[in-house]
């Protein structure tokens, strides 16, 4: 992994806000329009974190959560081996969007660790927007494939048949994306996996969380993944829709013409 051996701080330096600061919640609001993603510190209890996500959006249930909205995420030792439930085990994490198998998944995810592992349990993000511009430039087929309609589909019985790319009326994307066992793949879309992982590798920074730190996302542009880890890792998760106006997705980088016009073969 390219980008996710490099120093873990630099990711969390450049995209910290302090949210103690006057104005926090507005430089938040700006940065997560700009660049999708802040990291915040001194969050070392359940009402801190609580206290920003309810500063900053309308807080969503989770299957999991408890009564007020966060989900304690830990190694339960009785989740590891089901389908599904690799966040409440304690092996590699693959990069995904939280909730993809909803019709419509939760806007944004705070993410805030009360203890780290002694070993392990790193944080590896990536931008979708690295992501399609990866893709689009390695092989622009793959990403054209990617984009039709019900190419994958994502979660149980109960899940939702969508695709990794979607394109908004107004040009920008926004990805969605699974990749454990309850991720199925249209056949069109099964030879394009190999290029798909290679360009979220190629695109993952690492983020190694001390006690108090977290870090905000845009769940509609960044994926997130984490390393397996040994011991008690205990973090705090929210998901919510934002208090603020967020325009969908990213613009794509480099703006290109739309990926149905131009297809560059190439070998999966």
């Amino acid at each position: 992994m390219r980008h996710a051996a490099a120093v873990p701080v630099a990711l969390f330096s450049d995209h910290y806000v302090n949210i103690r600061a006057p104005h926090a919640s507005d430089v938040i609001a700006a940065q997560l329009r700009e660049t999708g993603l802040v990291t915040v510190d001194g969050l070392h209890n359940r009402q801190n974190v609580l206290a920003l996500a309810a500063r900053l959006m309308a807080i969503t249930p989770h299957p999991h959560s408890a009564p007020d909205g966060l989900t304690l995420i830990r190694d339960t030792g009785s989740h590891a081996h089901r389908a599904g439930f690799a966040g409440l085990g304690s092996g590699d994490l693959q990069a995904h969007t939280e909730r993809s198998g909803v019709p419509r998944p939760p806007r944004l995810m705070l993410l805030v660790c009360l203890r780290p592992a002694p070993t392990g349990g790193d944080v590896l993000l990536a931008d979708g927007r690295d992501v399609h511009a990866r893709l689009v430039h390695s092989c622009r087929e793959a990403a054209i494939t990617f984009s039709q309609p019900r190419t994958a589909y994502f979660g149980s019985g109960a899940g939702h048949a969508t695709q990794v790319i979607t394109a908004q009326a107004d040009g920008r994307i926004s990805i969605r994306l699974r990749q454990d066992g309850l991720a199925r793949w249209s056949p069109i879309a099964q030879p394009y996996l190999p290029r798909l992982r290679g360009a979220i590798t190629d695109s993952q920074h690492r983020i190694i969380l001390q006690a108090g730190q977290g870090y905000l996302l845009d769940n509609h542009r960044w994926l997130h993944a984490r390393t397996r880890f040994t011991g008690d890792r205990q973090l705090l998760r929210a998901l919510g829709e934002p208090l603020f106006p967020l325009p969908e997705g990213f613009a794509p980088c480099p703006p290109a013409a739309p990926l149905a016009t131009s297809a560059r073969r190439c070998r999966t």
